[in-house]
C-alpha cells in the first residue's frame, strides 16, 4: 500500500493532528491492564472531566465513536416505553430519534428548521406536557453550524424529573462546556473533532443521578457492551476486564489532551472564535455567505451558503477540484441542506490563520 496523501482537513471532521499525537500513537504497546496503562487511563480521565466541566466520576473514553458514545447514553437511561423529548435541529437530532425508536422508547421530537436553533418554547411546552424520561439534545448540530443554548432547557427538564443527554460531540474543546453547572446527565463527544485525535473513542459523561437511573432500572441494559454498569468496573477504582481498550487509540488521546491544556481552553476557545470570524470575512468577497445568524453560529463548523457561480457549476466538482488539486477537504451539506451549502470545519489544529488563508486562495484560483 503507498503513503496517504497529505490533506488539510477542513471538513466536519475527522480535523489535522499535532505531530506529538501521532508520535505517542507509535509507542510500545502494552496491556490494557498494565499500571503503567492504567496510570494514563487515570490522566484521561481527569482531562475529560476538565473539558466536560464536571466532577463526575464515571467520566471515560468509550472505546467506540461519537455514534456509540450517543448509543451508550440513551440505551442505559431508557428502557421500552419510556417517553424521551428529542430536540431535532439538523441530521444528528433525527439520529437520536432513530436510536431511541430502536430502543423501544416513545419519542416526541420537536424540530426547526435546518440553520435555526431549537425553540426553546416548543422544547419547554413538550418536557411539561410530556413529563419525559429523558430529554435529549446536541449542543453543536454539525450538519448545520449552529449552537443550542442549553441552560434553559436542561433547567426545565430537571424540574419535570426528566434526565438530559446532550450531545457535545463538536463542541467539546472547542466551545465552552459545564455539564456540571448546567446540569446535564450524560454527555459524549468524538476525538476527532476539536480534540484533534483520530477517530475512533467516545468521551462520555456519567452524573450521579444517570447512574442511580442505570441501578433502578427493571430490565438490563440493552447493550451488554454499553452497559456503564459494567464498564464502570474497569473504567472506575477496581479497574477488572471488560474489554481490550484500545491502547494506541488512548496513548494518542492523553497527549491530545495535554496539548489543549497546555494552551488552556479559554486561549484555545478564543482561537476558534477568531478563526470562524476570519473565515466568514475572507470567503464573503467570493459571495459565500452564512447560514447561520449572528449569536447561534459555530465557531468550528461553519455552514456557508454557496454563491451562483458555485450552484450553476455544481458544488461537488468543486470540492473535489479543492482536494485533487489543492490537498483540501470541506464538507458538502447534509439532508435537506445538500447541494446548497458547505461545512467548512476549523477545528482544533486546522483554528488557526493559515487555513482559512489556504483555503482563501485556493478558491480565488479556482473560481478565476
Amino acid at each position: 500500500m503507498g503513503t496517504l496523501p497529505q490533506r488539510l482537513l477542513l471538513g466536519p471532521g475527522p480535523s489535522n493532528v499535532n505531530p506529538r499525537v501521532l508520535a505517542a500513537l507509535s509507542q510500545p504497546l502494552v496491556g490494557h491492564l498494565d499500571p503503567a496503562f492504567l496510570a494514563v487511563m487515570d490522566e484521561v480521565q481527569a482531562g475529560l472531566r476538565e473539558l466536560f466541566g464536571t466532577r463526575n466520576a464515571l467520566t471515560l473514553p468509550l472505546s467506540a465513536t461519537g455514534s456509540a458514545g450517543m448509543e451508550a447514553c440513551l440505551a442505559n437511561l431508557l428502557e421500552r416505553g419510556d417517553e424521551v423529548v428529542v430536540g431535532v435541529a439538523g441530521v444528528f437530532g433525527e439520529r437520536m430519534c432513530d436510536v431511541a425508536t430502536r430502543m423501544g422508547a416513545r419519542v416526541t421530537r420537536v424540530e426547526t428548521e435546518p440553520g435555526t436553533p431549537l425553540p426553546e418554547d416548543g422544547m419547554l411546552e413538550a418536557i411539561e406536557r410530556v413529563r419525559p424520561r429523558v430529554v435529549a439534545f446536541v449542543h453543536a448540530e454539525t450538519s448545520t453550524g449552529v449552537l443550542q443554548p442549553v441552560e434553559a432547557i436542561a433547567a426545565c427538564a430537571r424540574k419535570a424529573g426528566s434526565l438530559v443527554v446532550l450531545d457535545c460531540v463538536t463542541s467539546l474543546a472547542g466551545l465552552p462546556v459545564e455539564l456540571d453547572r448546567w446540569g446535564i446527565d450524560a454527555a459524549y463527544s468524538g476525538t476527532q473533532k476539536c480534540l484533534s485525535a483520530p477517530p475512533g473513542l467516545s468521551p462520555v459523561s456519567f452524573s450521579e443521578r444517570a447512574l442511580t437511573r442505570v441501578r433502578e432500572r427493571a430490565t438490563p441494559v440493552q447493550s451488554w457492551y454499553l452497559d456503564i454498569s459494567l464498564l464502570a468496573g474497569y473504567f472506575g477504582q477496581e479497574r477488572v476486564y471488560h474489554h481490550t481498550a484500545p491502547i494506541s487509540a488512548i496513548l494518542g488521546l492523553a497527549e491530545a489532551l495535554r496539548v489543549v491544556l497546555e494552551e488552556g481552553l479559554p486561549a484555545r476557545i478564543a482561537r476558534h472564535a477568531a478563526a470562524a470570524r476570519q473565515l466568514r470575512e475572507e470567503l464573503a468577497p467570493l459571495g459565500f455567505t452564512p447560514l447561520v445568524a449572528d449569536g447561534y453560529r459555530l465557531p468550528m463548523l461553519t455552514t456557508l451558503r454557496l454563491p451562483e457561480a458555485v450552484l450553476a457549476m455544481g458544488e461537488a466538482p468543486l470540492r473535489r477540484r479543492l482536494l485533487d488539486r489543492h490537498g483540501i477537504e470541506v464538507g458538502g451539506g447534509l439532508g435537506k441542506l445538500a447541494g446548497q451549502i458547505w461545512r467548512v470545519g476549523l477545528m482544533g489544529e486546522n483554528a488557526r490563520r493559515s487555513s482559512v488563508e489556504t483555503l482563501r486562495d485556493a478558491l480565488a484560483r479556482e473560481l478565476a
